[in-house]
């Protein structure tokens, strides 16, 4: 039995497909301007017995391929029990939105903050950010990590915030201290959203931001608890997706 899982997220899509429980494939595309186009161009002649959508185009894909939908939340929180269920709390920072989710036996979820009503925080934001102190995104936090100091920045809205770096830039401050400022930031929302929810053991850390190492480290300073990030972060929603589709 061949299951498959497509994440259709605001910045890139992601596929993982399952044969009696084992990924088989995987892969991620950016989403660009016709996601549809691109979410059947990833599937690349995979015909699964059992296809479960995600993400922000799930419906719309449900619309156009023979798939059924699951929320986010729900393939979220699939994925990273089915990798680490010893797990209670995982931490979701994608291209837009920041989601905490607090999970029990089996991945069941018990409790969720979501903040999508604005870039702060997420991928996008620090793809800003990155871009205006000039380095590259895959770059930046290595770069922050590099800092001598941290040089605070105070607002996370992204036009205000760019504002400010602009004024730190031109009193001279150094790119890579601001930079750390900016994780810094971005630590301190998604920590308090994570108290919110509750913390007890280890931190999962999916979604593309769980690559940068400097968020990593940061938090789990924040937190003073252990940070566990998978191979492939990106993908986990469409793992779960995959799980939740048979």
């Amino acid at each position: 039995m061949i299951s498959a899982g497509i994440d259709i997220g605001s910045r890139t899509i992601k596929l993982v497909v399952m044969e009696n429980g084992a990924i088989t494939h995987a892969d991620t595309t950016s989403t660009g301007f016709q996601p549809m186009t691109r979410a059947k161009e990833i599937l690349n002649g995979h015909t699964p017995d059992f296809m479960m959508a995600t993400g922000y185009g799930r419906n719309l894909f449900e619309q156009q391929v023979r798939a059924k939908t699951v929320t986010e939340i729900k393939a979220c929180a699939a994925g990273a029990a089915h990798l680490y269920p010893e797990v209670s709390t995982i931490l979701d920072i994608g291209g837009q939105d920041v989601k905490v989710i607090r999970v029990g036996k089996n991945g069941r979820v018990m409790k969720f903050e979501m903040n999508d009503r604005c870039a702060a925080g997420t991928g996008k934001f620090l793809e800003i950010m990155s871009d205006n102190l000039g380095f590259a995104l895959s770059g930046f936090g290595d770069a922050a990590l590099a800092a001598e100091k941290t040089i605070p920045v105070s607002s996370m809205c992204t036009v205000f915030a760019e504002s400010e770096v602009t004024s730190l830039l031109a009193k001279g401050e150094k790119p890579v201290n601001i930079a750390r400022g900016l994780h810094d930031s971005v630590v301190k929302r998604a920590a308090t959203m994570i108290r919110r929810v509750g913390l007890d053991g280890p931190l999962c850390f999916v979604g593309g931001v769980a690559k940068n190492p400097c968020i990593r480290d940061l938090l789990a300073e924040a937190l003073q608890a252990e940070v566990v990030v998978p191979d492939s972060p990106q993908t986990v929603v469409a793992l779960g997706a995959a799980l939740l589709a048979n």
